[in-house]
């Protein structure tokens, strides 16, 4: 690397002509260039990686991801372009995270909640070997001293997401997908609860609980607050803030 080089790196912040400087001698097969930009980036990648951070993702593993549409964006560039590097990068380091999820699934689950979900697994096993038949969501919470909502959530998080074009029949070449097969009476309004069912999954364990006490065990807040062990006026602050973020995942 060139002395001018070392010199800018050494900077704690590069203007937009250095970087297009390191871009430049980056597309060009200079290494030392190109991870001299990654880690004067490094702050660019983490604020997009705070856009997702309610999505259950590890944080480290989609700053990796970032990291990979920040690469993409220097190899990309432009140069003849009268445009900041950082406005050209911030696009394809979202794509590639959004690509990630897409990829993944859309929703990850907690481990507390993954390894509930395997004990589950083995306690059905282990029951029904031991009773001779299919041990019920009682049973199971029973030999795990676990609650049975707990047992529900747990089995509902482990299921695998569907698509709605998945092929569930096929005859002579003419296939029926899942939307094919979904009641169209109310308007699209099966729509709206798919959406609603994206929104609980995008909350923590907590908030799932609560909002399955609150809204499908309709029980009262001083109810949930002494399940929870906190006081009632937290669980309507929680309620209200669960309620607004359900609101803004389901309007975006």
């Amino acid at each position: 690397m060139d002395v001018q080089l070392k010199k800018e790196a050494r900077k704690g912040f590069l203007s937009d002509s250095e970087v297009k400087d390191f871009i430049k001698k980056s597309q060009e097969g200079d290494q030392h260039a190109r991870d001299i930009l990654v880690e004067k980036n490094v702050r660019l990648v983490w604020s997009v990686v705070q856009r997702f951070l309610n999505r259950g993702y590890d944080p480290d593993d989609l700053f990796q991801i970032g990291s990979i549409g920040l690469l993409k964006s220097i190899d990309k560039f432009d140069l003849s372009y009268d445009v900041k590097f950082s406005t050209y990068a911030v696009p394809m380091i979202i794509g590639e995270i959004q690509r990630f999820i897409r990829d993944d699934g859309a929703v990850k689950v907690s481990r507390s909640i993954k390894e509930l979900g395997n004990k589950i697994r083995k306690a059905r096993d282990e029951l029904a070997k031991r009773d001779g038949k299919v041990p019920t969501i009682s049973d199971i919470a029973t030999y795990l001293d676990v609650s049975q909502e707990e047992v529900l959530m747990a089995q509902d998080a482990g299921r695998s997401p569907t698509s709605i074009h998945e092929t569930v029949y096929e005859n002579d070449g003419d296939p029926i997908i899942l939307m094919d097969q979904i009641s169209d009476e109310n308007d699209h309004k099966w729509f709206d609860k798919i959406a609603l069912e994206e929104a609980i999954r995008g909350l923590d364990e907590r908030e799932r609980l609560i909002v399955y006490l609150r809204y499908y065990k309709d029980q009262t807040q001083s109810e949930v607050a002494s399940r929870l062990g906190i006081s009632q006026v937290q669980v309507s602050r929680l309620e209200k803030k669960i309620l607004d973020q359900m609101k803004e995942h389901m309007d975006a």
